[in-house]
């Protein structure tokens, strides 16, 4: 039985998993990967029970188990989702009880550290109180309107230079293809009937000439200052002529990441903030659980180090 261990909860090809898991075996912490969604009831097996301080018992996954008392860790990477959409009743149930069996015991597993909490995950995931908790902490947050009604968004695009962007980011089927929906402009004539459809975000677009991605672990920052091609709305559309530097976050704004992340409860956040010509950064938005993988390389920056530290030393005594 694995003494302490990580538990790692992705999908089976998870390359930013790979390198944190790799840092943590260096240092000989050990770690059980598993992707509860896909491993779990086949080759996964639980056995927890109640005890008076915790849940107490055992998950094995092929050949190694972790006593679910001693779990040090939990780091909620990309696991995939309880498959729901089955025809079949009985599979439907079967899935239901999973998620809320398995995901429910390792959601309170005692002195567990979460990196982080999934359903501090799915509450964060909401950019409506994204938005509201930026902006009561202080941060510089572009005009936003959501609606479904045209001639508000008409009004609103007509005010002032607007982006639309999606509530959620997803991959899409374009045709067969993956792809996703980007931040695009949009102008006040373009609106139509369809905005009535469902919600939709439209945002005052910031004058801006770079962005910063800023990754948080714990209590640390590591930003990066992105440059796009001049006139790009979002810079994703243009990973290949981008340029990357390391960037100091202002004290203020580290004290802000943090309260931000402690308010939805998250030992972990990447924020996106647009950078104006006077050195401004406007807030933008936060994935609880967003990618960083490919900037440590690009800038120099010790992520994958911050959350192995963060794993390794568990939940405070």
């Amino acid at each position: 039985m694995a003494e302490h261990p990580v538990l790692v909860c992705t999908q089976d090809e998870d390359a930013t998993a790979d390198l944190v898991i790799s840092e943590l075996s260096r240092r000989r912490v050990p770690v059980i990967r598993f992707d509860p969604g896909r491993d779990f009831p086949t080759a996964a097996v639980l056995a927890a029970r109640t005890a008076a301080d915790g849940w107490c018992g055992r998950l094995t996954v092929g050949a190694r188990t972790a006593d679910l008392s001693a779990v040090r860790a939990l780091y909620h990477r990309r696991p995939s989702a309880y498959p729901t959409n089955s025809v079949q009743q009985i599979a439907r149930f079967a899935a239901r009880e999973n998620r809320r069996g398995l995901g429910g015991v390792l959601g309170a597993l005692p002195r567990c550290l979460y990196v982080s909490h999934p359903q501090a995950i799915a509450r964060a995931e909401y950019k409506p109180a994204q938005l509201d908790a930026a902006t009561r902490i202080g941060f510089t947050v572009p005009a936003t309107l959501i609606t479904n009604e045209p001639r508000e968004a008409r009004r609103f695009c007509a005010d002032q230079p607007t982006v639309y962007k999606p509530l959620h980011a997803d991959a899409y089927d374009i045709e067969g293809e993956p792809a996703g929906i980007w931040t695009a402009p949009v102008e006040a004539d373009e609106i139509d009937h369809a905005v009535s459809h469902s919600a939709h975000l439209f945002q005052a677009r910031v004058p801006k000439v770079a962005d910063v991605r800023a990754v948080v672990v714990g209590a640390r920052v590591f930003s990066a200052l992105i440059t796009a091609p001049s006139g790009t709305v979002d810079w994703r559309q243009e990973y290949r002529s981008l340029v990357y530097e390391p960037v100091d976050c202002p004290e203020t704004t580290r004290r802000a990441l943090v309260r931000f992340l402690t308010g939805f409860g998250l030992s972990f956040g990447a924020f996106d903030f647009a950078v104006t010509p006077e050195g401004a950064w406007w807030f933008l938005e936060c994935n609880p659980n967003g990618q960083w993988a490919w900037l440590e390389e690009a800038a120099g920056l010790p992520i994958t180090s911050a959350i192995a530290d963060l794993l390794e030393n568990g939940a405070p005594s």
